[in-house]
């Protein structure tokens, strides 16, 4: 049997190797127990957290161990939490502060340390990313904001990385959203990132036209940008045709690329704004400017016919556009056009034959 092309293969083990899986699971069971039973009873010392970190490397899915090394970074290795109040409320000397601190900072940036390697094994993993977050957050709380602010500067260096090493790991884009949310806001005395975030996918997209993840951040940021730039209608139109004339390039490379026709229509509803949420960047387009749009871009897509005649994207934006063409302009959208390229989608794309069947009582 083949899965996905590849022939599976079948591990036959000697009986020496069964011992050996079988000791494995002797010890790690163990192990489990011993820590499982240290927890119950509520000693969460740092002879438990040394058990954490073994059971861990072994298993970095198991989220009741990573549960049981918050609370011994709180119990036994972090300081009080009363020790971070402002000045004014503690009674520690500022010296004794300070050391708390920097115990902090060196506590922390060892559990940083130590999720790397389990990451690069397991980069996929929720429970890491998750144990990583409530880290940094605890640096929020116990480091002053300077210091702070480096430790989570070195993690958005961290996702650039991973995402070097796995353009499309949706896991590390969300995290760094996250990350880049945190660095922008008052705690860690930030300043807006949009332009930084937008330059990035303007990189990544260069490395690889298929990233949709890439995409969708470059269209989140757009607003923001704009409105940060303070663009008027003018420079707003300005980008709206660079990003048009940056997809319209990666199509004509790579037209059976989903993510692509995804990030052009997202500008094809930014061009026609009909009352989506959040509105558009382009508010004060005419009638007649949405139109002569629409009409450009429904003729560019025409030219990929030529050498791509079984892309169903193709047909699908070409109906899209159209039929919206034909609500600002009646006198654009041609019906034999339409049911062409109805016909070439029903036979393309038959699991969507409602749909089609649907389309086609508009356009009559």
């Amino acid at each position: 049997m083949a899965s996905h092309g590849v022939a599976r293969t079948f591990r036959v083990r000697t009986e020496e190797q069964r011992l050996q899986d079988l000791e494995k699971i002797r010890k790690y069971r163990a192990l489990e127990d011993e820590v499982r039973d240290k927890a119950a009873s509520a000693a969460y010392t740092p002879e438990l957290f040394q058990l954490t970190s073994k059971l861990l490397s072994i298993n970095p899915e198991y989220y009741t161990i990573w549960n049981i090394r918050r609370r011994c970074l709180l119990s036994s290795l972090l300081s009080p939490a009363t020790s971070r109040q402002p000045p004014a409320a503690r009674d520690s000397a500022p010296d004794d502060v300070e050391q708390q601190a920097s115990s902090d900072r060196d506590v922390l940036q060892s559990e940083l340390s130590f999720t790397i390697p389990l990451l690069m094994q397991s980069p996929k993993c929720y429970w890491i990313w998750n144990f990583r977050q409530w880290t940094l957050s605890q640096a929020i709380l116990r480091l002053p904001a300077p210091a702070a602010r480096q430790i989570w500067q070195t993690e958005l260096g961290l996702t650039s990385k991973m995402l070097d090493k796995d353009q499309r790991n949706f896991h590390a884009w969300s995290y760094r959203r996250l990350v880049v949310g945190r660095l922008e806001s008052p705690e860690l005395q930030g300043r807006s990132m949009a332009e930084d975030e937008f330059s990035y996918t303007t990189r990544v997209i260069h490395r690889d036209l298929s990233n949709f993840s890439a995409w969708h951040n470059r269209s989140q940021l757009m607003s923001r940008l704009l409105e940060e730039r303070g663009a008027g209608a003018q420079q707003r139109a300005a980008l709206l045709a660079e990003e048009l004339h940056l997809v319209r390039e990666a199509l004509n490379v790579g037209p059976e690329d989903q993510s692509l026709w995804y990030y052009h229509r997202f500008l094809v509803a930014q061009i026609v704004n009909r009352g989506g949420v959040g509105g558009t960047f382009v508010p004060d387009l005419t009638a007649d400017e949405k139109a002569a749009y629409l009409g450009r871009e429904i003729d560019e897509i025409k030219e990929l016919l030529e050498d791509y005649d079984d892309i169903k994207w193709i047909y699908e934006s070409l109906l899209e556009y159209t039929l919206a063409l034909g609500r600002l302009d009646q006198g654009r959208g041609r019906a034999g056009d339409l049911r062409g390229w109805l016909a070439k989608l029903r036979v393309l794309d038959p699991m969507r034959i409602g749909r089609w069947d649907d389309v086609e009582r508009q356009v009559e």
